[in-house]
């Protein structure tokens, strides 16, 4: 199974609820790259997606129109510009964040604290691991979403996890930017997103990061080398 799959997506349908939709365009990589919409205030919100053919199905059936694509971490450019382009709309890059908006071929838009009534705040922002994460929060529908930082994917997950945190962050794992927050679900960048007691998945992540590392760290070499 490969880590990042490049033959033709299989778009499957993950993280349905009232005001949201995610999916794996493919869904047998270990990877597991997610993707994620969120209609807020009229708006549908395109966080970090992987295109494929059904993508604008999903899109529809969530209430409003497409305002824009967002690009929450560096390195997840993906599909951000194919998909703002087809319906025409920016693509959305923090305000801090840098790197990133010179290499999109569409329109960008900066935002800070804020974006269409959702909360966006720094996860982590750092030279060493070169990392810039935004999360969003939709206190309405009480979602949190964290593209990099914590994951549900295989290889993030350690012994009795059902969220983990990514495996170069274990030792410094994100407690001040993560930690005291009280969603209702959490939608990641890699894996399905956890809807049932999502607030102590998150707590149990944070606190057990350094001490279930090791296994994990195995695990992901294992699969790498694999």
């Amino acid at each position: 199974m490969p880590m990042k799959a490049s033959d033709e997506p299989d778009l499957t349908a993950v993280d349905r609820f009232d005001g949201g939709v995610g999916w794996l365009a493919h869904p047998e990589e270990s990877m597991r790259r997610a993707s994620h919409a969120l209609s807020v205030e009229g708006d549908v919100w395109v966080l970090d997606p992987v295109d494929a053919p059904g993508v604008d199905d999903l899109l529809a059936d969530l209430d409003g129109e497409v305002a824009g694509t967002v690009v929450c971490l560096d390195r997840h450019r993906r599909d951000a510009v194919a998909v703002a382009t087809r319906h025409d709309v920016p693509v959305y890059v923090p305000d801090w964040m840098t790197g990133v908006a010179a290499d999109l071929d569409a329109p960008v838009r900066r935002f800070g604290r804020e974006l269409g009534g959702l909360e966006a705040f720094r996860v982590r922002d750092a030279s060493f691991p070169p990392w810039q994460e935004v999360g969003l929060v939709d206190e309405r529908s009480g979602t949190l979403y964290v593209p990099e930082a914590v994951g549900t994917s295989p290889y993030f997950l350690a012994r009795g996890e059902r969220l983990g945190v990514h495996p170069m962050l274990r030792l410094t794992p994100p407690r001040a930017t993560l930690g005291g927050r009280s969603p209702d679900r959490v939608l990641v960048g890699h894996g399905v997103g956890v809807h049932e007691g999502a607030t102590g998945a998150l707590e149990t992540a944070l606190r057990g990061a350094r001490t279930n590392a090791p296994g994990l760290y195995l695990r992901t070499l294992r699969s790498l080398l694999g």
